[in-house]
């Protein structure tokens, strides 16, 4: 088997070309490293494009830009793969609003220069797009919640396992990073429903993992862990610090996406996130990293939340463990956080 993985340096996409050559597949990464462009030397991922050289004997790296449409049809054309993970995107709700082209080329236009690509070049390749739970906008938020001591929670028992895939994508706000990758979503779905193209968009909660350059635009736990491990400054944005998320570590998104090429469905959906059982709130993760690494980051808070920010978001993932019922979530979110302050408490020593 081939593999293509866009965003090969990111987290996702890293995680997916350690996988796949660790069965021995030949794995082509596109990266060319617009994180940095997007986030700062923070943001810059080249540290994770060298490590992956260094440790995949089967990965070859290709420097180019998704946004280039005649670069990526000739990637297409020359590779023949048989399974695409598109994970290359403008992560960021904020970074949208200031660079709305910017965004919308990337994650609306780069998708469909990839899709397109494939269905001329080699269309019975699975391909899965990496899409996100904002594409359901600030909807959740319309839910009747509860405020607790240290979090929000869901009051009705409709929401008692999370949100599920019923959710409507219409009339709400997305941001313009949301809206941009409800078109990425539902241009991969399009491409299975229309072509007959194995296509499928996960829609990710917080997937996170030791392997994510986290900003503060982006990447909230790996960026949390960080600033927590080395005492500097975190701002909380809005909803007292009680806004609650699931984490899913990267290592589980990749055996989903396994699971999914194994025996795809075209133009289907799927939620994709830690569940109730790693949903934590902000004030609740500073307390979790505390207990592992003894530190915490100076707090400052924003009673401005972020444009269209969930106040309490948690995956319901049962329509693809019913299709999928051999996939395992593995890692725990207490088991997340204690690799991810390792990683960061070893590279301050280094």
């Amino acid at each position: 088997m081939k593999v293509l993985v866009t965003g090969s340096a990111g987290l996702i996409g890293s995680e997916a070309v350690e996988f796949f050559d660790a069965l021995g597949f030949a794995v082509d990464g596109i990266d060319n490293n617009t994180r940095a462009d997007f986030f700062g030397p923070g943001g810059d991922t080249t540290w994770n494009r060298q490590r992956l050289e260094a440790r995949c004997a089967r990965y070859t790296h290709i420097d180019i830009d998704i946004r280039d449409r005649e670069g990526i049809d000739g990637v297409l054309a020359r590779g023949r793969y048989d399974l695409v993970i598109h994970a290359a995107a403008q992560p960021s709700h904020d970074l949208a609003a200031s660079r709305p082209f910017d965004d919308f080329d990337t994650n609306a236009v780069g998708t469909l220069n990839l899709l397109e690509a494939c269905r001329r070049h080699t269309p019975e390749a699975v391909f899965i797009t990496v899409s996100t739970n904002k594409v359901y906008g600030d909807t959740p938020n319309r839910l009747p919640l509860v405020e607790l001591e240290t979090r929000y929670d869901y009051a009705e028992p409709a929401q008692s396992e999370g949100i599920d895939e019923t959710m409507s994508l219409d009339h709400t706000t997305h941001s313009l990073f949301g809206a941009s990758k409800v078109a990425a979503d539902v241009l991969t779905q399009e491409y299975g429903r229309y072509f007959g193209m194995p296509t499928a968009a996960f829609r990710g909660g917080c997937l996170t993992g030791p392997h994510h350059s986290g900003v503060e635009l982006h990447g909230f736990l790996s960026y949390l862990v960080t600033q927590a491990v080395r005492e500097g400054p975190y701002t909380i944005f809005g909803y007292k610090g009680k806004q609650v998320r699931d984490q899913i570590h990267s290592a589980d998104v990749i055996s989903a996406f396994w699971a999914y090429a194994q025996d795809p469905r075209p133009g289907e959906a799927y939620n994709l996130g830690g569940g109730k059982a790693n949903a934590a709130s902000l004030l609740e993760c500073v307390d979790m990293i505390a207990e592992h690494s003894g530190t915490r980051p100076t707090l400052t808070y924003d009673d401005q939340n972020r444009v269209g920010d969930h106040i309490c978001y948690y995956t319901d993932m049962a329509k693809f463990r019913g299709h999928y019922p051999g996939w395992r979530q593995e890692w725990t979110l207490d088991a997340i956080v204690d690799e991810m302050v390792g990683a960061v408490t070893a590279a301050d020593r280094q």
